[in-house]
């Protein structure tokens, strides 16, 4: 490991930490109905069923609680990341105003955040990598 790439498990359980909390946090009112009005304007412009919310709020916890504690990671992430490629497009319409950066800069900064998981994998400091082979890392291809 060279520099900063010393820092990279660190990075990632930061990273998990972090939008873990971000996504408990967010979800919990949804889970529970009592959301802000944001979700059901969504709703009502999107012409998207009221339960919605709650498979949002639902996918949210339990998403944010894997990504926190680092199992299953990359398949949480990639929930994650779809969930807030719909909330972009329906509910900030990132296509119709993409200069109006200030209404979707906090979901694309997430769903970038938790693309980067997907990606990356858990790192070395998680349940992934105590758990299963490959420690929650990218593959690597084998020669032969």
């Amino acid at each position: 490991m060279h520099g900063m790439e010393k820092l990279r498990p660190l990075a990632l359980l930061l990273l998990r930490l972090g939008l873990g909390a971000i996504f408990m946090y967010h979800g919990y009112p949804k889970l529970l109905g009592h959301s802000h009005e944001f979700i059901f304007d969504m709703s009502a412009r999107g012409g998207l069923p009221g339960y919605v919310e709650r498979i949002a709020g639902l996918v949210e916890v339990v998403s944010g609680a894997m990504l926190a504690i680092g199992i299953f990671t990359r398949f949480a992430a990639l929930l994650l990341t779809i969930e807030l490629g719909m909330v972009l497009w329906m509910g900030h319409e990132l296509l119709a105003r993409p200069a109006a950066v200030g209404r979707y800069e906090f979901p694309l900064a997430c769903a970038a955040g938790v693309f980067a998981l997907a990606t990356f994998g858990a790192g070395s400091v998680s349940f992934d990598a105590a758990f299963f082979r490959g420690g929650g890392r990218a593959s690597r291809k084998v020669k032969g």
